[in-house]
């Protein structure tokens, strides 16, 4: 009745969700299972398997590793995603950055050295990582 499984676990990281609520400064490593929204500030290397979003007074300067990100707010530094970066029309974006797929609104600045990768199916249906410049 009490007893824990693994997929219980697992599900139980997906939903987890932190603030970084406006107001609030963060300096060094911030490590996490599950998603970040971020409306502060973030100084130093933030690291999540899930997704990252920095709303329109929301900052990063340092790195940040996840699987997606979705941007309204600053980043400045080095970006490296295994999923989508998304950016609104008021984000601010400089520094360098590695992800698999780009979606840019007009309005949006963009000052990067960008390494797309893509991840491709081949005739045996297993994964390969294509790399391009």
């Amino acid at each position: 009745m009490f007893s824990e499984n693994k997929k219980g676990k697992q599900n139980e990281n997906s939903s987890i969700q932190n603030l970084i609520a406006k107001g609030t400064k963060i300096v060094g490593t911030f490590s996490s299972e599950g998603d970040i929204r971020v409306d502060g500030v973030i100084e130093g290397d933030v690291i999540t398997p899930g997704k990252v979003v920095v709303g329109k007074t929301g900052e990063i300067h340092g790195s940040l590793e996840s699987s997606n990100a979705h941007f309204e707010g600053k980043f400045t530094g080095k970006l490296k995603l295994t999923g989508t970066l998304t950016l609104k029309a008021s984000a601010h974006i400089e520094g360098e950055v590695i992800t698999e797929k780009l979606a840019v609104e007009p309005g949006a600045t963009f000052n990067v050295t960008c390494v797309m990768k893509s991840t491709v199916k081949d005739i045996k249906g297993e994964q390969k990582t294509k790399k391009t410049a």
